[in-house]
């Protein structure tokens, strides 16, 4: 296997964070058992990727579609960040350079997650290093239609021209307006879909599918997910 060339790492991955509950079936587990397991594993990725120098790490949560699922599944899934970060809150603010963040609707969470995301938020926003963003009740239709009216409301309050809007204006709007260009987003589990996710942001990054859950997703795992991007020859629509 061709070695990891650190001069060459991208700045900004995406993750859509599939699996975890196949992973569980297969082990005659309940599906939280794999959700569970996905939030450690979670953990070992961001301290890899911070380590090896990736600025931006996004990864799918919870999206807009996911209110669907079982309301015992759901629950689960609402509470098991502010769970998470009450336990490790000292590692997480105090032993690393990570920075966290939420990119989503807030409007609809539950009091206590909503909490728990604003204070790691806040205690974590001068760290320097890897910034780690839960995409938590996220869908790009929803970003889009809200941007799109924040932009009309400017535009009918006189504060924009309509003749004025280009693609910066829309990047402004969207929950990313903060964030760099997206290089790479995997998707774990053997699915080959993109689920309403960081459209927009995807129109030029890489994409990388494996069949592997994401439990089982490892850093070493990772790892070959991104040699892999480094063999692409990125274009941008141009000639190399």
């Amino acid at each position: 296997m061709a070695e990891l060339d650190m001069t060459r790492i991208p700045n900004h991955v995406a993750i859509i964070l599939d699996g975890n509950g196949r992973w569980a079936k297969e082990r005659n587990k309940p599906r939280i058992y794999g959700h569970r397991h996905g939030a450690f594993n979670l953990r070992d990725l961001a301290r890899y990727a911070n380590s090896i120098g990736i600025k931006y790490l996004t990864v799918y949560c919870f999206s807009t579609e996911n209110w669907k699922r079982p309301e015992k599944e759901v629950s689960f899934l609402m509470n098991t960040p502010s769970w998470y970060i009450k336990r490790f809150w000292k590692s997480m603010v105090e032993n690393t350079t990570i920075r966290y963040k939420m990119i989503g609707r807030r409007d609809r969470l539950p009091k206590k997650l909503l909490n728990a995301i604003t204070d790691i938020e806040k205690e974590t926003e001068n760290h320097t290093g890897l910034t780690l963003t839960f995409a938590i009740d996220y869908g790009s239709y929803d970003e889009i239609t809200t941007a799109v009216k924040k932009i009309a409301a400017d535009v009918k309050d006189g504060k924009l021209d309509i003749e004025d809007i280009n693609e910066k204006t829309i990047e402004s709007n969207l929950f990313t307006k903060d964030y760099p260009q997206l290089d790479l987003l995997i998707r774990t589990s053997g699915e080959y879909r993109i689920s309403n996710y960081l459209l927009w942001q995807m129109a030029y990054s890489e994409l990388y599918f494996t069949n592997t859950y994401f439990p089982d997703f490892t850093p070493e795992k990772f790892k070959e997910a991104l040699i892999d991007f480094q063999s692409r020859n990125r274009r941008f629509g141009g000639l190399k």
